[in-house]
């Protein structure tokens, strides 16, 4: 089902997997209250070609979003051709037969819209997302990016160095490092045996006529969807696509995948040495593909084993004997064949115990012994997943083109809840039986260097704990116009209304001014330790027994603690809204503070930290505030140091709390409520907050004076350079506006730096700039992952690029390209109820207006060559930056 290759979008991040999501059916949806209108069904038409196409309207957004799916992926590859499929996908932005090289992003972010491109094991996409008088575009290019790519020789050589790059990335990274070492053991001798990006020897070789040869035989629009979702006229769009699509050609016949039946044997355990600071645990079982009638009954299983904090595994072993910083479950569910994956990390000298306890709890565990709650939660938390996903509309494309493509349609919706409702405990504990046996069993650890961790040792453990059954005996027993409005509270906050039908969910956030900002140097961490430790018990609820009420509404509920700020925030259906508010109304005015919870948010938090810094750009980022700033907040270190959060006492957080609880807060809530309800919820917990505290104000802070820092992460391939520039905070609106203007010609694909950096000197995979902003400070950063090599020509680079901002005006064009760019980000980025209710909480809580950041993208619209170059004068300095290099 699609909720695993969300999953797996997560796993797999640095190999740009796409996320595809799911929603609830619509009969579900009436169950729930919800209204259902002739536009829940979706326009599906098959041209004469075979090419199927999906269209539907939806006017929620002054948006379109439009995918072409083609089956092919790296599942369809032979080993020579291993990568070919993720390689064209880069390509195809390189130029077409009708666009040069950068022209095709350079039209769609022009028009305001954004687009990409990603491959799977099974299909690869194109896709865009235009504002809706936009449409008509965003159909020409992916029909053009798909149909048409150039894959000019030099081009090509140059993007193989970017691709390369990109591998190099994901090997610095655990989490990939770790499924792609998992997924060719488990998958060896098939075409699902490498990664989507394929090995280095494979891609070095791969030549244009290997390309445009794979694209002729792969790309028959027999196996090709288009979807077409959002305010748009569906007649107009069918036709539009039987324009550009109906006339192609298939060239040969197209076979249906067969499943991958006969796999390794286990158990295989191996270990994998490095230099990182956790170990990295993945163990995966191959369970059926995506149109097994299993699939509801095996992603079931994952969730009560991990699905979330209240999974068995994860409170066994994240809770209970605390061996590990964090455990999951998933079951993921291919073309062909699907994997039942448990991902850990935790502490080197806990390995040994934990394997031996996991052994032990995965050999006597009995499914028939999850109790009726548990298994309620979990199926409620598997259709939750799959009805939010119409939240927006990517989203909701990503479950309608899954569903068209891979199964019957709509239908199929239904059919999987249907699955879903009738799994019982039988059904599981046959799953269990057939498919999580040891002699299924792969498992790979990445370790540390000097560990003496062995594949063999922990080979050792698993038979004498976890002895293989009988296979045989195991088979038999198987928004447009949201209105808005503020309210005042007891004690100067603000409560702000936003109401939207779309769903029925309400989202709550609720901020408070302080966080790190009500710290002392010596206190550095304890900000985000007390948010670890808020939400987990009151004096008369554990935090199980919270995890476990929330899980059963389908709530969340979550505390975090930022440089100015502090936050909470909510989303839940509205139907529990009379049991989830008393409930974080008691969270946050009586909580525990339990010793054993105050102990376990240390952990967690120091294990945080030291993940962070396994992670190039996790480093950077850790260490990057304290290099630019020497006062105030913004220098510190969020998360502390780890022997300075160890010794964080319960007194130390309690004081924190008391003080930053007493200050006014602002409340947003955005989505379907009771607007008299939330009223007197928020002025209770106003009344109840409110005391004596200390006014805060917002810092300007004092920059640092050494501009030159290099961290080192031995044995990694890639090298990563910031280049920072002091700029205005966000209570300057027009100097924010010119900011924003300039961030959005420097960033993006289509770029000024992803254009000479990348595309013309290929001098790294990721290039880009970005915009950070407080109310009275902020800074433009440049940034470029490249080979340690390279790193002194794209400093060159960086220099030459921002000297034509500098020292000429900008074209007209670049210009408008850059306004819509903002105005698309705007639309794309405000879909989600949370967005709103956050952004809203945020800007009040700084004291500034709640219409700011949409005063900021209007602004910008009036903005001209001149004003962006004295902008860049003032800000763009090279002798004012700052420099951070991360290197092997």
């Amino acid at each position: 089902m699609p909720r695993n290759i969300v999953l797996l979008g997560a796993l797999m991040i640095a190999l740009a997997f796409p996320s595809i999501s799911t929603a609830r059916d619509p009969a579900a949806k009436a169950q729930a209250g919800e209204a259902l209108t002739a536009s829940e069904t979706p326009l599906v038409v098959r041209l004469k070609n075979g090419l199927t196409v999906l269209i539907k309207k939806d006017e929620r957004f002054p948006l379109a979003n439009i995918r072409l799916y083609v089956h092919t992926g790296s599942g369809f590859e032979s080993p020579a051709q291993a990568g070919v499929s993720h390689l064209l996908e880069h390509m195809v932005f390189k130029g077409t037969t009708r666009r040069g090289p950068g022209r095709t992003a350079m039209e769609i972010e022009a028009a305001g819209g954004s687009l990409n491109a990603a491959t799977s094991f099974d299909y690869t996409i194109y896709y865009v997302e235009v504002p809706d008088p936009n449409w008509a575009l965003g159909l020409d290019i992916v029909v053009d990016m798909a149909f048409n790519a150039a894959i000019a020789p030099k081009e090509l050589a140059s993007e193989k160095k970017v691709v390369l790059a990109e591998l190099d990335r994901g090997e610095d990274t655990p989490g990939s490092k770790l499924f792609k070492t998992v997924q060719g053991m488990v998958w060896k001798g098939t075409s699902y045996e490498w990664p989507i990006i394929g090995f280095r020897k494979s891609v070095e070789k791969l030549s244009a006529a290997d390309i445009h040869a794979y694209v002729d035989e792969k790309y028959q629009p027999q196996s090709m969807l288009l979807t077409v979702v959002g305010k748009v006229d569906p007649e107009a769009v069918l036709a539009e696509a039987e324009r550009l699509l109906g006339g192609l050609s298939n060239t040969r016949p197209v076979r249906p995948p067969e499943p991958i039946l006969d796999l390794p044997a286990g158990p295989m355990v191996k270990t994998v040495k490095g230099k990182w600071n956790k170990v990295y645990l993945g163990l995966a079982f191959p369970v059926p593909g995506l149109r097994s009638g299993k699939v509801a009954g095996l992603e079931t299983l994952a969730q009560l084993l991990g699905g979330d904090e209240t999974s068995r595994l994860y409170r066994t072993f994240k809770y209970e004997k605390r061996l590990v910083d964090d455990i999951s479950a998933m079951s993921m569910h291919l073309e062909r064949s699907g994997l039942f994956y448990i991902q850990a990390s935790l502490d080197q000298d806990k390995v040994e115990m934990f394997w031996r306890e996991l052994m032990i709890e995965l050999s006597g565990l009995d499914p028939r012994d999850f109790s009726s709650r548990e298994m309620e939660r979990a199926k409620l938390n598997l259709e939750d997943s799959l009805f939010l996903a119409k939240e927006t509309l990517s989203g909701l494309a990503s479950k309608l083109g899954y569903f068209q493509f891979f199964e019957q349609g709509p239908a199929s919706e239904q059919n999987y809840l249907l699955a879903l409702s009738g799994v019982d405990r039988d059904e599981l504990a046959g799953l269990y039986a057939q498919y999580i046996r040891p002699d299924n069993l792969s498992a790979c650890l990445l370790v540390p260097d000097r560990a003496g961790i062995t594949g063999d040792g922990l080979r050792r453990v698993l038979h004498e704990v976890w002895p293989a059954r009988d296979r045989a005996a195991a088979g038999a027993a198987s928004p447009a116009g949201h209105a808005r409005r503020t309210v005042d509270l007891p004690g100067g906050g603000r409560l702000v209304l936003i109401p939207d039908q779309t769903l029925p969910y309400t989202a709550l956030s609720l901020f408070w001014p302080g966080g790190d900002g009500r710290l002392d140097p010596g206190s550095q961490g304890l900000a985000e330790l007390a948010s670890r430790v808020l939400l987990r018990g009151t004096r008369t609820m554990s935090a199980n027994q919270i995890e476990d009420f929330l899980s059963d509404r389908a709530a969340n509920v979550a505390a975090n603690a930022g440089r100015d700020v502090f936050s909470m925030d909510a989303k839940f259906p509205s139907r529990f809204s009379a049991e989830i508010l008393p409930l974080i109304s008691q969270m946050l005015t009586d909580p525990a503070w339990a010793a054993k919870e105050i102990d376990r948010a240390k952990q967690d938090q120091v294990a945080a930290i030291k993940r962070r810094e396994d992670q190039p750009l996790g480093l950077a980022f850790r260490h990057i505030f304290p290099f630019l700033f020497r006062t105030g907040p913004y220098s510190y270190f969020h998360d502390g140091q780890p022997e300075q959060v160890l010794e964080f006492s319960k007194q130390d957080i309690t004081g924190f709390w008391s003080k930053q609880s007493k200050a006014p807060f602002v409340l947003a809530a955005c989505g379907r409520f009771d607007e008299q309800v939330l009223s007197e919820f928020a002025a209770g917990l106003a009344q109840t907050l409110a005391g004596p505290g200390e006014a805060y104000e917002f810092a300007s802070p004092r920059w640092a004076g050494e501009r030159q820092t290099e961290l080192k992460l031995p044995d990694r391939n890639q090298a990563h350079v910031l280049v920072v520039f002091p700029a205005s905070g966000k209570e300057d609106k027009a100097a924010s506006a010119r900011l924003s203007l300039l961030r959005a010609i420097l960033a993006g694909q289509s770029g000024l730096l992803f254009r000479d950096l990348r595309d013309r000197q290929g001098l790294g995979y990721t290039v880009t700039a970005f915009l950070w902003q407080a109310p009275k400070t902020g800074f433009m950063a440049l940034y470029i992952g490249t080979e340690p090599s390279k790193i002194e020509r794209s400093m060159e680079g960086f220099k030459k690029a921002l000297e034509k901002v500098l020292e000429e005006d900008l074209p007209g064009q670049e210009i408008d390209r850059a306004k819509n760019i903002l105005l698309g980000e705007y639309s794309q980025e405000h879909q989600t109820l949370l967005s709103r209710s956050r952004e809203a909480a945020a800007l009040m809580a700084w004291g500034l207006d709640i219409g700011l950041e949409r005063e900021i993208v209007d602004l910008a619209q009036t903005l001209e060559a001149e004003d962006l170059r004295q902008e860049a004068r003032r800000v763009l300095d090279w002798d004012r930056a700052y420099v951070m290099k991360v290197t092997p």
